[in-house]
């Protein structure tokens, strides 16, 4: 029996980086052998197996032949006559399919030292167009890896572009769609990624709504960059500089879908495109397992992120209309996180990316007056069916009184 060290820990290490985890790849052994030793196995498509004192993940090596469309349709050889260098043929990447033995040597049968060296993402082989999620994988790390200058390999792209026209991305789970899109919006850079999927013809497959966008005018008055795929895209960089909440770069990503359907003869107007865009949010938290964190804070921002633009223009009862609507008494936590929203939508437009955002500090400053009004004394005061209203009203005169100390808001 043979232990490699394999994927993301030797790539990293190659790369100059820390890595997250360490995984393993066993040669020459038996799942009964492992289990012997211990190991207590985990895998449900193959045999993976927990190390009996670290944890660590140690897969036996394998090969895999493909029997039918999507991600399960394939047949495993996990025998002990599979080599290392067979095992590294059928992973997705050059840089992934490297190993080391006990004795620290690099394996690297298929050139993914050179390929870090010169910052270019190449598929192994052609078994790459067997697995749909691997275009998912590629997006990925294209978006991770893009600060250190890595590019798709032209040949890649052009695998990955022929398997979104051959089908294979349709056999794509839900489940998987979203968790490598999760994890793509929890690290940095994710509009490379959703740029990746639009290049090889797989965003209007998996996001149609959000690849709608692109190519559709807005007025140039309020968005210099005009295209409002671009701005998306835009406001997606922002929200990273703002939060690391994926519930608002999700909520970034999906705030502006209604322009995508706007009628030709509107534009580049978009009126009610913010109504337009909760339905098509929820086709998409229908269509996908997206957590209801997400799905509500990306239905919020979408209806009322104009509103949060026009703060200081609005009246004093639409002000606590907002601040009821968006449930912030209830749920400050998540008001401020649609607050970041609307930041992050404001400065997503080409040349006011570090403008001021002043609405977004205005409408705190109203919902903390609101706030602040004494319910307790209220409710004791007040006949029980009242009380809802007699509350209403004394946080209707708390923001009016508020709006009057701040006629001129920095």
């Amino acid at each position: 029996m043979q232990v490699y060290l394999v994927g993301g820990a030797v790539r990293d290490e190659q790369l100059g980086i820390p890595h997250r985890e360490r995984d393993w790849c066993v040669v020459g052994a038996s799942p009964g052998e492992l289990e012997a030793l211990g190991y207590q196995r985990v895998g449900k498509d193959f045999p993976v197996f927990l190390h009996p004192k670290t944890k660590e993940e140690y897969a036996l090596a394998r090969t895999e032949r493909k029997t039918a469309p999507g991600y399960h349709g394939f047949d495993f050889d996990c025998s002990p006559d599979v080599t290392i260098e067979e095992d590294l043929q059928r992973r997705d990447l050059t840089i992934n399919a490297m190993a080391r033995d006990a004795d620290g040597q690099l394996i690297d049968p298929w050139g993914g030292s050179a390929d870090i060296e010169n910052r270019v993402l190449r598929h192994v082989s052609d078994a790459f167009a067997e697995d749909p999620v691997r275009i998912l994988r590629v997006a990925r790390f294209a978006a991770r890896f893009t600060h250190l200058g890595f590019t798709i390999a032209g040949e890649t792209m052009s695998l990955m572009h022929h398997m979104v026209e051959n089908g294979e991305v349709d056999a794509l789970v839900p489940d998987r769609v979203w968790r490598e899109t999760e994890l793509a919006l929890s690290g940095s850079n994710a509009r490379v990624y959703f740029e990746v999927l639009r290049s090889c013809g797989a965003l209007r497959v998996l996001f149609p709504e959000v690849d709608a966008l692109f190519g559709v005018p807005q007025p140039e008055q309020w968005h210099p960059e005009v295209d409002t795929g671009l701005h998306v895209m835009m406001v997606l960089d922002q929200a990273e500089r703002l939060s690391d909440d994926v519930e608002v770069r999700f909520a970034a990503l999906t705030h502006d879908l209604g322009k995508g359907n706007t009628p030709k003869n509107q534009l580049p107007s978009h009126a009610g495109h913010e109504i337009r865009g909760c339905k098509l949010i929820r086709n998409i938290t229908e269509r996908l397992p997206v957590p209801r964190a997400c799905r509500d804070l990306a239905l919020l921002a979408a209806e009322f992120h104009t509103h949060c633009h026009r703060a200081l223009e609005l009246r004093t009862k639409t002000i606590l209309k907002v601040l009821e609507k968006t449930d912030a008494f209830r749920r400050p936590d998540r008001f401020e996180l649609f607050l970041l929203t609307c930041e992050a939508d404001a400065r997503g437009r080409a040349g006011l990316e570090n403008r001021r955002y002043g609405q977004a500090d205005y409408l705190r400053g109203a919902f903390a007056a609101a706030s602040a009004i004494d319910a307790a004394t209220i409710a004791k005061t007040t006949d029980d069916r009242k009380i809802p209203a007699a509350i209403r009203r004394a946080r209707k005169a708390a923001i009016a009184t508020f709006k009057a100390g701040n006629q001129d808001p920095p």
